[in-house]
């Protein structure tokens, strides 16, 4: 609840752009059946009817729900304008009006039945169909989004099915990927855990906003303060028009770098597995690794990354010439450009931040430039409110830059995360687990080092020990010392889980491949063959190379002595990782469709795995748990992120479910995968 009236929040911020909340959990059966009939009004106008039939407390949402909400039911007449045209709007039968609590906005649904109809008038006298296409979403508990398209044959004769034409052995392949679960409501019948995007909402938040502030300790940002905010309080007549403006301005600042983040947006509407795709990209985390080795070098003071001076004199000019609040707003756009060579770095780690988290990278990207605009704007507002607070800043000085230059080590640690993302899904080998932390010691001892004043002091003038340098060596040579400890001891480091590569990846010589060296298997039909034999419930590990929250979950949530016992002892572990770049065979690749007809190529592990996740269990995030028995029975809901008390819980109810299951039934051994 808290993290949907947050994007609400976001989207009234963004000034109601419709950025619309999408749910993943889906079921297999869609709970609206349509039907489709024709009427000919006259020689060269027809009405086309569709009528939905909803399943008792399912709702379908009418084309003018209010923003906010659920999805809308939208129609896309293909041809529309050439072959003919559309006389008026879709209308549609009665509606029903009720607040949602979720959502916080008054919906607009239908219940048991909706009928739309659309007249049309022939500009093309030989054309013989019309094709609708129809998306809409449908909400119980959980919400559906789905897609339907109808061919209405004008002469009364039976539409031909359109096809894409695959071979047969694609056919066979991609029947085999599709499992016939047992109970498969049980999957999403209750909340046993928090998907990663609703549990790392508030820290994405949090880590923009630290940002954000970070960002205003820099020399490009701390300086403006007191010259903005007694700019505002001077120029107006009385004090409140001054803190009024101040507000403003500072409202300016984090609409501006919420807008950064609408671009991203876009990919709201694309395949559903792109982004995961994008942001497990070899090149692109290669790509990431140099941006971010640029940014750290730029805070070390090698140059600067700034935008061009004329954009900053001409949005100055503007803001000069136009006053009011537009004026206000250029000279927040003018703020924004000029301390680019501080922020843009920041900006990029948030960005990578984003890109490293679960969930959808756009809301992650936007909630994250929200916390970083309010750090950065909460000193003009309440320096405007509180103008005696201005005596007790500190001057600015050399520490603004020993802030740069701690800011580009941490860019430097960061950047050599995304080149261990590439280096895992590339399977390289090229930085182990020990090579990595070992990069990282030697980040954190530098830093420490330059904190002491062992290089890069002003003029050769050791500078002065303050306390929160000493503070700052103290922190670094601590994590130094921590990350030493995992290294030398084999110990897991909870602090910083997720980031250095699984413990199996190392230069040591492991008897498994699996985290924390439990028995695993990478492939289903094997893993689902042992489970038959040893009769023991499946364990089913959605996850990833690159995925930081499994190594999380791995590290802090399996490594605990009763959460390991019952995943050693009395499952069978099957971990697909959907990130894998490793090439199929080629008589293995295949071309999968789904039901919308719609076609996928199959050509790496990877592919084969996400593929089979979103299939069978309509997902498409990691990680990702499924208990299911030897039979292909789920044995209790889905479970994504969560603490060692819910995951260990969520083990002994499937275990429960399924002794009580084979206690009442028969098992029948050599259940496969469909041929």
């Amino acid at each position: 609840m808290e993290e949907l009236r947050l994007k609400n929040f976001l989207i009234c911020i963004l000034i109601l752009l419709g950025l619309p909340l999408r749910l993943a959990a889906q079921f297999d059966v869609d709970p609206v059946s349509w039907s489709q009939q024709l009427e000919q009004t006259s020689d060269s106008t027809f009405t086309l009817f569709l009528e939905a039939e909803i399943e008792p407390d399912w709702h379908l949402y009418s084309q003018f729900t209010a923003e906010g909400g659920a999805l809308p039911t939208e129609f896309t007449f293909i041809n529309d304008g050439a072959d003919y045209e559309r006389m008026g709007p879709v209308k549609e039968s009665e509606t029903h009006t009720a607040y949602s609590d979720i959502f916080e906005v008054d919906e607009t649904f239908f219940k048991g039945k909706a009928i739309f109809s659309q007249e049309i008038r022939l500009l093309d006298p030989l054309i013989n169909q019309v094709r609708v296409e129809v998306f809409y979403q449908v909400c119980k508990e959980v919400c559906i989004s789905a897609e339907r398209s109808f061919t209405f044959m004008l002469d009364g004769s039976e539409a031909p099915e359109i096809l894409v034409e695959i071979d047969a052995a694609s056919r066979a392949k991609g029947e085999a990927l599709t499992i016939a679960l047992a109970k498969p409501e049980r999957l999403y019948s209750g909340e046993a855990g928090e998907e990663p995007e609703k549990q790392s909402l508030w820290l994405i938040f949090g880590l923009g906003f630290i940002g954000g502030f970070i960002a205003l300790l820099t020399p490009c940002v701390f300086p403006m303060i007191p010259l903005t905010v007694s700019f505002f309080t001077k120029r107006s007549d009385n004090k409140t028009g001054g803190v009024a403006a101040a507000l403003f301005y500072g409202f300016c600042i984090v609409l501006i770098y919420v807008l950064l983040s609408l671009p991203f947006h876009l990919f709201d509407t694309v395949d559903s597995q792109l982004l995961n795709t994008i942001a497990t990209n070899i090149w692109l985390n290669l790509f990431f690794f140099l941006v971010f080795v640029f940014f750290a070098f730029s805070f070390f003071g090698y140059y600067e990354i700034t935008l061009p001076a004329s954009w900053a004199n001409k949005v100055d000019a503007a803001s000069g010439k136009i006053g009011g609040g537009i004026g206000i707003f250029f000279m927040a756009l003018t703020l924004a450009i000029v301390s680019f060579s501080c922020t843009g770095p920041i900006l990029g780690g948030l960005l990578g931040s984003t890109a490293l988290a679960e969930g959808e990278v756009a809301t992650n990207l936007s909630v994250g430039m929200t916390g970083f605009g309010l750090a950065l704007a909460l000193p003009f507002a309440l320096f405007a409110l509180f103008p005696s607070w201005l005596n007790k800043l500190p001057s600015s000085g050399q520490w603004m830059e020993t802030v740069k230059v701690v800011l580009g080590f941490l860019e430097l640690g960061l950047a050599f995360k995304f080149l261990s993302n590439a280096d895992l899904v590339g399977n390289w080998g090229l930085l182990k687990r020990e090579v990595f932390l070992g990069i990282w010691i030697l980040l954190a001892l530098g830093l420490a080092a330059y904190l002491l004043g062992f290089f890069g002091k002003k003029g050769g003038i050791k500078p002065r020990l303050s306390f929160w340098r000493l503070g700052g060596v103290v922190l670094s040579l601590l994590f130094a010392g921590y990350l030493a400890y995992g290294l030398f001891y084999k110990a897991p480091l909870k602090w910083v889980s997720g980031f250095p590569p699984p413990d199996f990846y190392s230069l040591a010589e492991n008897n498994s491949d699996c985290p924390l060296g439990l028995d695993c298997f990478k492939d289903f039909e094997k893993g689902l063959q042992h489970a038959q034999e040893v009769q023991k419930p499946i364990l089913l590990d959605f996850t990833g190379w690159a995925c930081v929250n499994c190594r999380r979950m791995e590290e802090t949530v399996w490594s605990d002595p009763e959460v390991f016992s019952l995943i050693d002892e009395d499952f069978v572990l099957i971990s697909l990782y959907v990130d894998d770049r490793t090439r199929l065979p080629e008589a293995e690749q295949f071309q999968f469709q789904y039901d919308s007809g719609r076609t996928k190529q199959i050509e790496t592990i990877g592919d084969k795995w996400a593929t089979f996740q979103n299939v069978n269990f309509k997902a498409v995030s990691q990680p990702f748990y499924v208990q299911l028995s030897p039979d292909l029975e789920v044995l209790n809901p889905a479970i994504q992120n969560s603490d060692v008390a819910t995951y260990r819980n969520w083990l002994a109810s499937g275990l429960q479910t399924y002794e009580a299951g084979k206690n009442n039934t028969v098992f029948s051994p050599g259940i496969k995968l469909n041929p």
